[in-house]
């Protein structure tokens, strides 16, 4: 069984459920994780703020396209 399937499924930032709320997958640096819609605008406009929550996350804010 692929290990992203035993992953609890929940946003990033709130932690809120699959069954809560609906959730948009993200890859990134070989990892899935999940944002809801909600906290989408922080993902895109204040992407720092999740840094913490990525692997490799200081590089977030200070790669090629910031």
């Amino acid at each position: 069984m692929p290990e992203e399937s035993k992953a609890k499924v929940q946003c990033v930032q709130c932690q809120r459920s699959e069954y809560e709320v609906p959730l948009i997958v993200l890859h990134f640096r070989g990892r899935q994780m999940w944002i809801c819609a909600q906290c989408l605008p922080i993902l895109i406009h204040n992407p720092n703020r999740l840094a913490t929550k990525f692997p490799h996350g200081n590089e977030v804010m200070t790669g090629p396209l910031a």
